[in-house]
């Protein structure tokens, strides 16, 4: 068998981060060991418990360090004595900006075994993918705030759409359908935001033409978030700026059974840079460190990273052994109603493995 190798940094962050990482990483050299791939592992501290430290999420050269290595596998971040916008802002999204991953892609999916609070999610009908633009869009920098504590005060958030960032998201979710073989949905809120999200749909309907085998149609956000709670079979491809498609792949992981479940990659298509996986799930405080956290996130996002360097196989292998537990085992950590243990249901993938 030929081997393969890659370097992977981990940055195992705050709280649950900590015990989540440690089991996808047994996850990954389990699968290595039957595909004939190899990883070498840098573990980096890179942690509210850091800035509290020494002021910083991450050092100066952080980037410097993450750049060498074949692709970047995340925790959590977040700690009740850190503003989000200093964990968020100090470690991931420079990360996402440096290293051109303007993709964020979450799967969204309801396996047998583990049923949706929303009845009409059906296990085996409800499979689709939520694109986000990931380095534009409503969350730039630019803007500020005047007058702080005086009654004129004020605050100006600039919203930030170039035809390169949004074609080349579009691109890649019309790609995604063509694969899929299923229609594509594109979010918008053209009929109130007046320059962004008009300037969004003309490039959709230009990007449309050049994938002519593509079916696909656009929706208000508002009405949209309705219709993955109402109807989420009938999705299969949702591209969307992004803050729309943060608030929506929350809510369709809602949808298919919980935020612990959930993974996420956030992708340089191109290969140019590293990309980053991570569960979707935050730092959870409030269980970290009893042993109780749901690893599907994070095993499911080892598996997306597996499919992005290359080894499709061995990351349906991974997904499908998740899907088996479910369908086929009582395990089931607390947040999915059960008693197992973050290592329990560790083993009981590996066993299906």
């Amino acid at each position: 068998m030929t081997q393969t190798h890659h370097s992977i940094a981990l940055i195992p962050g705050d709280g649950i981060g900590t015990e989540v990482l440690p089991a996808a990483r047994e996850v990954l050299d389990t699968l290595g060991h039957r595909h004939g791939i190899t990883f070498a592992y840098e573990e980096f501290d890179w942690s509210c418990e850091r800035y509290l430290r020494l002021g910083s999420m991450m050092p100066e050269d952080g980037l410097d360090r993450l750049r060498r290595h074949d692709a970047i596998l995340l925790g959590a971040v977040g700690h009740p004595g850190v503003p989000d916008h200093a964990s968020l802002w100090g470690l991931l999204i420079p990360i996402r900006r440096a290293f051109a991953q303007y993709v964020n892609l979450r799967p969204i999916r309801v396996f047998d075994g583990l049923p949706s609070p929303v009845r009409t999610a059906v296990p085996g009908e409800v499979d689709f993918v939520v694109v986000r633009e990931n380095t534009e869009g409503e969350y730039s920098e630019i803007g500020g705030r005047m007058n702080r504590g005086r009654p004129d005060e004020m605050a100006v958030q600039q919203a930030v759409f170039t035809r390169a960032g949004v074609t080349r998201v579009l691109d890649y979710a019309f790609r995604l359908a063509e694969r899929r073989g299923g229609p594509l949905t594109s979010a918008t809120k053209s009929n109130g935001i007046v320059h962004t999200m008009p300037f969004w749909d003309e490039l959709v309907a230009e990007r449309a033409a050049a994938h002519p085998a593509v079916e696909w149609n656009q929706e208000h956000i508002d009405a949209l978030a309705a219709k993955f709670v109402l109807d989420p079979a009938r999705f299969d491809v949702v591209v969307a700026s992004n803050l729309f498609g943060d608030i929506l792949s929350d809510l369709a992981a809602a949808v298919a059974g919980g935020i612990g479940i959930a993974p996420s990659a956030n992708l340089n298509p191109e290969g140019e840079h590293p990309s980053m996986f991570e569960p979707v799930h935050g730092s959870a405080p409030d269980i970290a460190g009893q042993g109780i956290a749901n690893p599907i996130g994070a095993i499911w996002s080892a598996a997306m990273m597996l499919d992005h360097l290359g080894h499709p196989g061995a990351a349906a292998d991974v997904t499908g052994a998740i899907a088996r537990v479910l369908a086929t085992t009582p395990v089931r950590t607390r947040d999915l109603g059960g008693r197992a243990s973050t290592t329990e249901f560790t083993a009981a993938v590996l066993r299906h493995l």
